[in-house]
């Protein structure tokens, strides 16, 4: 029986690309995983990497936005993109007789040709997506409770920016933004499925190989955090929401699995200590909890929905599960790896799953990833692995934002 293989190449300009050949799988997960996102910007551009990813399907200089859109559909591609505070991503999925196509069209697409009439009308699309986000109370918490908990560094920007950076904001200003910020050196070229690695080397050898190399910086500051608290409110909304934050680990950090596990035994959706005493109970409409792993920096954080009579009682019971972390048994864990292991396996039987795991593993941490190796990392996490993360991620010192009708504030 054939096995899946990994090829791995860096062109001289430095572009890293790598290849998991799967021959039994039926698609082709194809994309560019670009280090760069909100985080990277200055105040006055706050926004641009979003936005940049808006116009990277808006012309190039061989073709128009709709020749892009025609020449995608005509091969069938089911593409898109996303930005975050860490990275911006490119991708798509097709059968595998079109991946030298999908492959040509998102090398042109990362050349763009930033049209000045193309970006004013997208300068719009990006200020109605604002307005659409910022009426999402569970956005608009995580968003501005993100940025007062990292008081100022570089983790805690908005990914899209506000109405007044992205009306400031000029055509020149996102191209001198591109110019910094996409370097080959700076992107890794990942595709996975029914492939030939060696052709799509080749491919990409000749399509991005003349692209120039350069330094692309970024800033790592050590975070230190203290407990905050805030409340936030909106008029026209019925419930409330209540997010608590601590410290967590990095993407890097060892800890990272032992905390992982840990937030799907206190707040996972499918049976938790957050499920059993708020949501079951029927005191949260929802609750849980989760790490979220950033380049050099994290936090573990729970969340819950819940009528504005009830928001102090939840809260109550959230820091009561959150202050007594170690309060679980071996049964409680092995559920937990279950769980997890279940969702890893599911993603990862899919081209586009491994393409995005290839892509962020090797963004984050420099590495290949590997579907059991990751499985035996969370069947290997001990209760005393657990215990030891605690002593450096305590949990202890928590920050509580509130979202609030506004006529409960009154």
């Amino acid at each position: 029986m054939s096995k899946t293989r990994v090829v791995e190449h860096t062109l001289s300009n430095g572009l890293k690309i790598i290849c998991e050949h799967a021959p039994e799988a039926k698609s082709v997960g194809i994309g560019f995983f670009v280090q760069t996102g909100s985080r990277d910007e200055t105040r006055k551009e706050s926004g641009v990497s979003h936005f940049l990813e808006h116009m990277l399907f808006k012309g190039t200089p061989r073709r128009s936005a709709l020749d892009l859109t025609f020449d995608m559909g005509n091969i069938g591609a089911q593409s898109n993109a996303y930005t975050s505070e860490e990275n911006t991503v490119y991708y798509a999925s097709v059968l595998p007789e079109y991946r030298e196509n999908m492959q040509e069209i998102l090398c042109d697409m990362l050349r763009p040709s930033l049209d000045a009439q193309e970006f004013d009308t997208e300068k719009n699309v990006i200020l109605e997506e604002i307005a659409l986000y910022q009426d999402r109370p569970q956005f608009y918490l995580f968003d501005n409770a993100t940025t007062h908990f990292f008081g100022g560094h570089p983790a805690g920007n908005s990914v899209l920016g506000s109405n007044e950076s992205i009306k400031a904001l000029t055509r020149d200003e996102m191209k001198d933004y591109f110019d910094r910020r996409y370097a080959p050196n700076n992107m890794v070229f990942v595709c996975a499925g029914k492939i030939d690695p060696d052709a799509v080397i080749r491919q990409a050898e000749e399509l991005c190989g003349s692209w120039t190399r350069f330094d692309t910086p970024r800033e790592r500051p050590s975070l230190v955090t203290t407990a905050r608290e805030k409340i936030f409110t909106k008029p026209n909304i019925q419930q409330s929401h209540v997010l608590l934050l601590a410290d967590g680990p990095s993407a890097q950090d060892e800890e990272r699995y032992a905390l992982s596990l840990l937030s799907m035994i206190l707040g996972d959706s499918t049976g938790s200590r957050m499920y059993y005493e708020l949501v079951q109970t029927g005191i949260a409409e929802s609750a849980g909890c989760d790490t979220d792993e950033r380049d050099a920096v994290g936090d573990f954080y729970a969340y819950a929905v819940t009528e504005p009579d009830q928001i102090d009682r939840v809260s109550g019971i959230m820091r009561s599960i959150i202050s007594s972390p170690g309060k679980f048994t071996e049964a409680d864990l092995n559920r937990a790896k279950t769980k997890s292991i279940s969702r890893i396996v599911a993603s990862g039987e899919l081209p586009m799953g491994r393409l995005m795991a290839l892509g962020n593993e090797w963004l984050y941490r420099g590495e290949i990833s590997n579907l059991q190796q990751l499985i035996a990392d969370i069947k290997a996490v001990t209760v005393n692995d657990i215990h030891r993360a605690l002593e450096r991620y305590s949990l202890s010192v928590l920050s509580e934002y509130r979202l609030i009708p506004e006529s409960a504030a009154a």
